[in-house]
């Protein structure tokens, strides 16, 4: 249904009608609304970049899955072309940066999320898991992602008829041959799966991950629309760049439809963290397990920000997120193999083991295998930012692509400026945020589209991956600082040589655990050494105002400066 591509001796020259159409449906690209692509058409993209590799569907589900299409792709029509006109007809004739406008487009957010909430929650399976990845996105409005945040936890179980088809049909054998009892109620329910608990005939306790039938022939259908869709806002929006998400999700979800090789990333995580006493990874069955079904261990626990529960079992909310955010900064810093969905419902906590608990992790579906090379310089980028080391931030930002954006590097991943004076974790005072917002609004939306298009696809992941890990810690009621203490000493130990203890001397070893620690403690003391300068500042200004205050009323009329 689209023209190829013309040369540049075939350039098309639009009609005056077609100048004026494109014309109408332009938005103002104010400081406001450069986020408004992030959410019209963020949530069209990301419908659009599912994949599929063999398909083992039956001949009914290929006959039956372009006949549900129908109605699943009219909605996701209508709902994408409601919602572009809804923010252009709503915010006509509103004078640009006004109360009225910024009102008027909070509104419309909040409209358009209830529509994509809608379809995801109607259309299920590939939508709903397309809705939970908008959300999790930082780039888009406040109200797109409160609204979207409960697609987690509202995935619809499919029927135990339809899931015992599927066991049967990938195991070749009847369940009672191969289980002593089979819950047909799911645990757990996901977008693309649900989870059963059962026992095995040696009576061990399993969880058996089952993949809904007919989802791949679906997705190709899903995709078809999807993709008309991108290119239909596309052309409305000429400013439209997402191609980098197009790339990232399409690896995402490929993946995560091979049960297989999320079994392969559970075993590789178990084995990093054999000696974490913290951690828990199922173990996998794999006389039990196929492309569309996972047979695991089964870890029971509650949701790793049920703090009602810790409190309850008397677990420490604060010492379950630093051991949360110590496993993930290993993930990064030191294997380079990153979990990359751990929101709530993937992580549990189990009051088991000899620290009081356990985390769980679950759904080993999206991973990312980082570069070696970017895993060492994002090792250097957090020791240049604690640091403050504003020529080895640029240095490192050319070296990972983003060039003159490198200073703002430290305000995502710290909350604060290149040069900032406050402490860390302490966010930036009010004359940084004035100064900062002021830059800000110099910037175009083309320079947005140019720093997002320009982050390697492992940036990409990290940034998710560390914007849930923010989440869960803010609901523990932790600290930041219990974040970036975390990942700056994971930092330093991701850039000593890797030794193996099987391999190499104790002594070697031993040397290099000892280096590593010692670079991590020089680091912590010129920390407090910092904090200890900036109270020391903070008690001079306030020796310094207690002094003009007596000064003032001993002697009015005398306005002298501190002598401090």
């Amino acid at each position: 249904p689209f023209p190829r591509r013309q040369n540049h001796h075939q350039r098309h020259h639009p009609s005056q009608n077609e100048m004026t159409f494109k014309q109408n449906f332009k938005l103002p690209l104010t400081k406001k609304t450069k986020i408004l692509l992030l959410t019209a058409t963020t949530g069209t993209a990301a419908l659009t970049l599912y994949t599929t590799t063999t398909t083992t569907d039956s001949f009914t589900n290929k006959i039956t899955s372009p006949i549900h299409a129908v109605p699943r792709s009219s909605r996701a029509i209508s709902t994408i072309a409601l919602t572009i006109a809804d923010y252009k007809l709503s915010l006509r004739n509103l004078p640009v940066n006004s109360d009225s406008y910024y009102q008027k487009l909070s509104e419309v957010h909040l409209r358009s999320a209830k529509r994509i909430l809608k379809l995801c929650e109607e259309n299920k399976g590939f939508y709903v898991k397309a809705g939970q990845f908008v959300a999790s996105l930082k780039q888009v409005p406040q109200e797109y992602s409160l609204m979207l945040s409960s697609l987690q936890d509202q995935a619809v179980p499919c029927s135990f008829t339809e899931i015992k088809q599927v066991l049967q049909s990938n195991l070749g054998r009847d369940l009672k041959n191969i289980f002593l009892s089979f819950d047909e109620q799911p645990v757990a329910a996901a977008s693309i799966a649900q989870v059963h608990h059962a026992i095995l005939k040696d009576h061990q306790e399993v969880a058996v991950k089952v993949q809904y039938p007919g989802l791949e022939s679906q997705m190709k259908i899903d995709i078809t629309t999807m993709s008309f869709l991108s290119k239909s806002v596309a052309w409305l929006f000429p400013d439209y760049r997402f191609n980098w998400l197009v790339t990232e999700f399409r690896e995402v979800i490929s993946s995560e439809l091979d049960f297989i090789q999320e079994a392969r990333n559970s075993e590789k995580t178990g084995k990093n963290f054999k000696n974490n006493k913290f951690v828990r990874i199922p173990r996998v069955f794999w006389e039990l397990t196929t492309r569309q079904v996972l047979t695991m261990q089964f870890c029971w626990g509650h949701k790793v920000d049920d703090v009602e529960f810790m409190k309850e079992t008397r677990i420490n909310p604060i010492k379950v997120a630093k051991a949360l955010v110590e496993i993930f900064a290993e993930m990064i810093f030191v294997h380079g193999f990153v979990h990359g969905d751990p929101h709530p419902g993937n992580i549990l906590v189990s009051p088991e083991g000899p620290n009081g608990f356990t985390l769980v992790i679950l759904d080993h579906g999206i991973y990312k295998q980082l570069d070696e090379g970017f895993r060492q310089d994002y090792c250097q980028l957090w020791k240049a930012m604690i640091l403050q080391d504003t020529h080895k931030i640029q240095q490192l930002g050319k070296g990972l692509g983003v060039g003159k954006y490198a200073k703002y590097l430290p305000v995502i991943f710290l909350g604060r400026t290149m040069n900032s004076k406050a402490i860390l974790g302490k966010g930036m005072s009010d004359e940084e945020k004035s100064s900062l917002k002021q830059e800000l609004n110099y910037l175009k939306v083309d320079d947005l589209f140019s720093f997002m298009e320009s982050l390697p696809p492992d940036f990409l992941t990290i940034l998710r991956t560390d914007g849930l890990l923010r989440s869960v810690i803010r609901k523990l009621g932790a600290p930041q600082n219990v974040r970036l203490l975390a990942y700056v000493k994971y930092a330093i130990r991701g850039l000593s040589p890797k030794l193996s203890p099987e391999s190499d001397s104790s002594m070697k070893v031993t040397f290099s655990r000892l280096r590593t620690n010692a670079s991590y403690l020089q680091l912590r003391l010129f920390l407090a050494g910092l904090q200890l300068l900036f109270w020391m500042e903070k008690v001079k200004q306030f020796l310094c105002t207690l002094y003009r205050k007596l000064l003032l009323k001993c002697l009015p009329g005398k306005h002298d400066s501190c002598p401090i």
